[in-house]
């Protein structure tokens, strides 16, 4: 396997992995109410905000539940029904409204996609020509539905809520055997999650695991920092939920942000990208101001005649003008000569010390 993560275009145009900037994506999922025009006023919220996708949750009822799954009684406040099913079609927008939703971000100038959570459905999603395919916690244990939507070819990201390493493990081999454009996410599937069950070191273990892809964040929790830091680790994406308002009727509103914490959450992103710089450590010419102030060098603690071979008990460090050998070369100093007189407390400068050769950087 590379040693380097793999970078692969995700939608068009837009590459993750290595050194590119995290792509963010805005998880619309079913808190649009059922209602389109809420939902494309969340798409234009994400473009406003700054994310890069705008992604849905589509499903095909008959394929995703059986029939008395569907029949089973929901009473649970956030409930558009009286029955799971019932529940299930009020939120679930039709094939002729995803094509108008996806018109409609490409208006914008957003990515859209969407999960599809049956096999039908990543039938619609590719006939819809999304970018990506995004698979759900959910159906990330179903091999047979990740093979077969692995070998459509498209790039996936697949969460990995309420999965093991073992799983993940698995998971890795099914899809990378028919698709080598793929990323995974760190997920933990509760809604909101509480953050000692985030548990973000598992993003540095799948990079130990699976080097060759790019890992990423699906967070549910409430808040930005826990994103702000996976970034930080390394995730190349990140997948918030998002909402026009908590206090709205349905599951996931708790755990989404609204289009102020998203937008503080995409600048926060940008900062940290910007900050993780590079990883050779050197003295940077922003510092060279603050050196050229209060960088320590070499000066005489006593007056050192020409020919003298110096000693440790002959030299102090100290702020001096003119700057004299670096602090950090004191140690080379000693047993060379000097080939003139240095007064106490004067700057040892390397033109006067027989062999030091060129001054040494810091």
């Amino acid at each position: 396997m590379s040693k380097m993560p793999l970078k692969f275009e995700l939608c068009p145009g837009r590459m993750i992995g290595g050194n590119h900037p995290c792509f963010i994506i805005a998880e619309i999922g079913q808190n649009h109410q059922g209602d389109i025009e809420i939902a494309k006023k969340m798409i234009k919220k994400a473009k406003e905000c700054g994310a890069d996708c705008a992604k849905f949750q589509k499903c095909e009822l008959e394929f995703k539940f059986n029939k008395r799954a569907l029949e089973r009684p929901y009473t649970s406040k956030h409930s558009w029904g009286k029955t799971y099913g019932e529940h299930k079609r009020y939120l679930e927008f039709s094939h002729e409204q995803y094509r108008e939703l996806q018109k409609y971000a490409d208006e914008v100038g957003i990515f859209f996609t969407a999960s599809g959570t049956d096999e039908m459905a990543v039938e619609f999603l590719h006939e819809l020509n999304v970018p990506f395919f995004k698979v759900a916690s959910a159906d990330t244990n179903n091999f047979p539905y990740l093979e077969k939507t692995a070998k459509k070819g498209r790039p996936m990201v697949v969460s990995s809520g309420m999965q093991s390493m073992e799983t993940m493990r698995r998971v890795y081999k099914t899809v990378k055997e028919h698709n080598h454009n793929f990323a995974i996410l760190q997920c933990t599937s509760a809604y909101p999650l509480e953050p000692e069950d985030v548990n973000l070191r598992v993003i540095t273990e799948f990079q130990k695991e699976f080097p060759d892809i790019p890992i990423g964040y699906s967070g549910h929790e409430s808040g930005i920092h826990i994103s702000v830091a996976a970034v930080a680790l390394g995730a190349k994406i990140i997948e918030r939920h998002v909402t026009l308002d908590k206090t709205w009727k349905g599951n996931d509103h708790k755990a989404s942000l609204e289009p102020s914490e998203l937008t503080e959450l995409v600048r926060a992103i940008r900062l940290v990208e910007r900050a993780m710089g590079s990883s050779i450590k050197q003295m940077l010419l922003c510092e060279k101001p603050c050196y050229d102030k209060l960088g320590k060098s070499v000066v005489a603690k006593v007056r050192i005649l020409k020919g003298t071979v110096l000693t440790m008990d002959m030299l102090a460090v100290k702020v001096a003008e003119p700057m004299g050998v670096t602090a950090g070369d004191i140690f080379q100093l000693v047993g060379k000569t000097v080939t003139e007189d240095v007064e106490e407390d004067q700057s040892v400068t390397p033109e006067v010390v027989d062999g030091y050769g060129k001054k040494a950087k810091c």
